[in-house]
């Protein structure tokens, strides 16, 4: 049975949910905007699996984003745990994480990457074969609509939006409801590099690795000539890997973990085997 923990002996509390078990330790990691409980539906039977909420997420503390602080919070969970040496398996963001964990801990015995390789707002070189117009017209109405959403999160939601957020995606400040995360930490996220480009840090991995790439477009994402260009981007930039470093596809959208959670475990569980 699941027990849910916080963890006060850091910089910041950092909420941790051990689903138990006999076997490997593993850490799990969920992508932004995200909780740990994105992990509830995905069976890992035969590891010790452990999801927490990142910071400025869930019921975790606030704290600014820096990838390496966010780093030593893992740290500070593994280390709490006594998880010794666990596999890192993350989505989106949290993919982006385990591969920054593989370069900081080389004797990590594997990570799994789901669909967590690079922004769907990247630099233009990472959609080919379609035109120049096309691309630019696609990734400004990309770049306005998030500009929108960043700009909705910035201040309390409006009366009726606070309730369609999870209880643990939102906080109650000043008799006001406020999303987690906020406007500023996913702007921060937004516009750094790793964020909006992992593929060459992950071609610096050196531990067993296996990257999910999904097939379909995120629901409600604009701009459909854009996200197969960009899937034919990433598909390119993936060609050549190591064999320590596996690829599959995946008949979803980026929210696998929600559309296919026994999809995602078979290809966590079996590589992991």
């Amino acid at each position: 049975m699941a027990s849910d923990v916080t963890i006060t002996d850091h910089d910041i509390p950092l909420a941790v949910r051990d689903h138990g078990g006999p076997g490997d330790p593993m850490l799990l990691l969920h992508g932004l905007g995200g909780t740990l409980e994105a992990w509830d539906a995905v069976a890992l039977p035969g590891h010790r699996a452990v999801a927490l909420d990142l910071r400025g997420h869930g019921l975790s503390g606030d704290g600014p984003w820096e990838w390496d602080r966010v780093l030593d919070d893992l740290e500070a969970v593994v280390k709490h745990l006594d998880l010794g040496n666990p596999a890192v398996v993350g989505h989106s963001l949290g993919g982006m994480l385990a591969v920054l964990w593989a370069r900081r801990h080389p004797e990590c015995p594997a990570i799994v990457n789901l669909d967590g390789l690079r922004s769907a707002e990247s630099a233009p070189g990472n959609y080919p074969g379609l035109d120049a117009a096309t691309r630019d017209r696609e990734l400004a109405a990309l770049k306005a609509a998030f500009d929108a959403q960043v700009a909705a999160l910035a201040g309390p939601l409006p009366d009726g939006l606070g309730p369609l957020f999870p209880a643990r995606a939102r906080v109650e400040r000043d008799g006001e409801v406020y999303a987690r995360p906020g406007g500023e930490l996913l702007a921060a996220v937004r516009y750094s590099p790793e964020f909006r480009d992992t593929i060459p840090l992950l071609r610096q991995v050196t531990c067993d690795a296996l990257v999910v790439i999904p097939t379909q477009d995120p629901p409600g994402m604009p701009g459909g000539e854009l996200m197969v260009a960009f899937r034919r981007g990433v598909r390119r930039d993936l060609a050549g890997l190591p064999p320590h470093l596996q690829v599959r596809e995946l008949e979803a959208s980026h929210d696998m973990l929600a559309e296919q959670p026994a999809a995602v475990a078979a290809l966590i569980g079996g590589f992991l085997a």
